[in-house]
C-alpha cells in the first residue's frame, strides 16, 4: 500500500491538473506528514514513477514569473483504474508496522540493561510530547476538517495513546524484566 501513490493521483482527480509544487503545497496545507506516512521529500520522485508507469501524463509546462518552469500532470484513465484499486485495498488492509523496538528488546545488551529505564522513560515523554503535540494540532484545525479527516486524526491520537499506555506497562515492569535478563545471559555478561 502506497500512501503517497493515493495522495498524488486523489489530488490529481479531485482537483484536476497540478504541477508538482501545487500539490506540495497541498500537502503541506493538509499537514499530511502529521497524520500519514508520506513525505514531503518523496513527492517529485513519486510524480516520476506515476508518469513512467502510465498513471499520470504531462499536459503542459507553465512558467510564473522568475520561477522556474513546472510541468503540470493529469492523472490517466489507467491512473484513475489505479487509484479505485488503491483507495479499497487502504480501506481493507490492515498495516500496523513492526517496531524495532520490540526486536531490540528482545535481544538486549547484556552491559547496557542498567540504561534500560532512562530510555524507556524517554520514549514515553516523546510519545506524550508527541500526543501532547497532535492533539494541539488538531483542535486548532478542527474546524476546517472533514468528518473523515476529523476520525484519520481522532485515529492517530488513538494509537499514540494506545502506544503510551504499552510504554508505562513495560516501565511497569522493567524490574522484573531487568533481573530476568540478568539471571538468563548469565554473571558474566555474554551474549546469548
Amino acid at each position: 500500500m502506497s500512501s503517497i501513490r493515493i495522495f498524488i493521483l486523489g489530488a490529481l482527480a479531485e482537483r484536476g491538473p497540478m504541477h508538482g509544487h501545487q500539490l506540495r503545497l497541498l500537502f503541506e496545507e493538509e499537514r499530511l506528514d502529521m497524520w500519514t506516512d508520506i513525505t514531503v521529500g518523496g513527492l517529485y520522485g513519486a510524480i516520476k514513477r506515476l508518469a513512467a508507469e502510465g498513471l499520470i501524463e504531462g499536459v503542459r509546462t507553465e512558467q510564473v514569473g522568475a520561477y522556474p518552469e513546472r510541468k503540470v500532470w493529469q492523472i490517466t484513465d489507467a491512473g484513475a483504474q489505479a487509484l479505485s484499486s488503491l483507495r479499497l485495498s487502504g480501506l481493507r488492509e490492515i498495516v500496523l508496522k513492526p517496531d524495532p523496538f520490540d526486536l531490540v528488546l528482545t535481544r538486549l545488551d547484556p552491559q547496557h540493561l542498567d540504561d534500560l529505564p532512562a530510555i524507556t522513560d524517554a520514549r514515553v515523554a516523546s510519545l506524550e510530547a508527541m500526543l501532547a503535540e497532535y492533539e494541539a494540532h488538531a483542535r486548532a484545525v478542527a474546524r476546517y476538517l472533514t468528518l473523515a479527516e476529523t476520525l484519520a486524526m481522532e485515529h492517530r491520537v488513538s494509537r499514540l495513546r494506545a502506544e503510551i499506555a504499552w510504554h508505562r506497562r513495560l516501565v511497569s515492569q522493567l524490574p522484573e524484566l531487568l533481573v530476568d535478563e540478568k539471571t538468563r545471559k548469565g554473571s558474566d555478561d555474554s551474549p546469548v
